[in-house]
């Protein structure tokens, strides 16, 4: 395996707090030897390994890895106002060290990918991307933008989707997102433990991320996949045409009314409508409509629909071969094709599906037991 522990620097620091290599093994629950194998390259730690290395150590994972190969960039669709720690980033960035080995399993990539080079968030700006991008799958400007388009999107720029369920609020992140930048890859994990109507614009930020590589990861590449996110779902055409139903209602609920409406009808969020509607009117300098961000998400949390996972899967929790299957079918995912591959050409065992999919050990067993009949 390429060597990508740091030795020197882990050996230093455990040096400095006079530590013997036995000691580290034990405040991280290791084995001696597989601390060993760390800092000689025969082996990589494991993500929770990795993490609990790094909180243990008080090193951050440049520290911990070598500089000798690019390391992943990580892009987090963060839950609310949830705050990203250096724990999140170690986790992620493991995950995308041990997604390395998967790539050559994949199918070949794509000679021609979409690439915004020189994003922005200015308003037309945001509504001339979203115009070419819309031209390019073949959608007028008013059309219902539809999940087929957006998987496909995924596909044929080598972004591979990876859907989870990583519960409703137990996880900081609603999507993970894994550029491997000498693999020219990205993982775009989506957790599917999340409402319908707010799903779509999830997959859509993480489409903004594909098409500008250069900023994943950065506040600047969070801000523009925000902007193009809604403007993809809602362009400014029909933010027109909301605007102009909705100002002329006298009251709130009448304007909110007009815009929940159009998020049926685009099967979208009221939110993402409400604020492309309000972004229509500030670029335009048109007067402001009478209900506010509270009202919206007030009226947004009593009609919340259901979660992806319960229309997908009935009975929850769904079992292996269904998950598998939707996977593939639905998502239009290589990755357990990948992964099926890997496991039965190097005999990979389930530690690495628990680590890679950051899930349960009794689960990662039951998909390897699917993988591998």
């Amino acid at each position: 395996m390429e060597k990508t522990i740091n030795a020197t620097t882990i050996k230093s620091t455990i040096a400095s707090l006079g530590w013997t290599q036995k000691r580290l093994a034990e405040e991280i629950g290791v084995t001696s030897q597989a601390v060993t194998n760390w800092l000689k390259g025969n082996d990589f730690p494991r993500p929770d390994k990795l993490l609990k290395l790094a909180i243990t150590l008080k090193l951050n994972f440049d520290q911990l890895v070598s500089n000798s190969a690019k390391p992943p960039i990580v892009a987090f669709r963060k839950k609310g106002g949830a705050k990203t720690t250096e724990q999140h980033v170690v986790r992620a960035l493991s995950m995308g060290v041990m997604l390395k080995p998967l790539v050559q399993y994949l199918p070949a990539q794509h000679a021609l990918r979409t690439q915004i080079p020189t994003p922005s968030t200015d308003y037309k700006a945001v509504q001339s991307v979203v115009a070419d991008v819309r031209e390019k799958l073949g959608i007028g400007m008013q059309a219902v933008l539809q999940y087929q388009h957006l998987f496909s999107e995924f596909e044929i720029n080598d972004s591979v989707t990876v859907p989870v369920m990583w519960g409703h609020k137990q996880r900081h992140e609603n999507a993970l997102h894994i550029l491997l930048p000498e693999e020219n890859v990205t993982f775009i994990y989506l957790n599917l433990d999340t409402h319908l109507e707010d799903f779509k614009f999830w997959m859509a930020h993480e489409l903004a991320h594909v098409y500008t590589p250069n900023l994943a990861g950065t506040d600047d590449g969070e801000d523009f996949a925000d902007a193009f996110a809604g403007a993809l779902l809602f362009p400014g055409d029909l933010a027109k045409s909301a605007y102009t139903d909705a100002i002329h209602k006298n009251n709130k609920s009448g304007q909110i009314e007009v815009l929940n409406k159009y998020a049926r009808d685009h099967q979208i969020s009221l939110f993402s409508v409400y604020r492309e509607v309000i972004n229509f009117a500030q670029a335009n300098d048109s007067d402001e409509l009478k209900a506010t961000n509270q009202d919206i998400h007030a009226v947004r949390n009593i009609m919340r629909n259901s979660l992806v996972s319960e229309i997908l899967f009935k009975p929850l929790p769904p079992d292996p071969t269904a998950y598998v299957a939707a996977t593939q079918n639905v998502f239009k995912s290589s990755f357990f094709i990948a992964l099926q591959r890997m496991l039965r050409k190097r005999s990979t065992g389930v530690g690495y599906i628990q680590q890679v999919l950051d899930i349960s050990l009794h689960d990662a067993t039951a998909l390897h037991v699917e993988l591998m009949k």
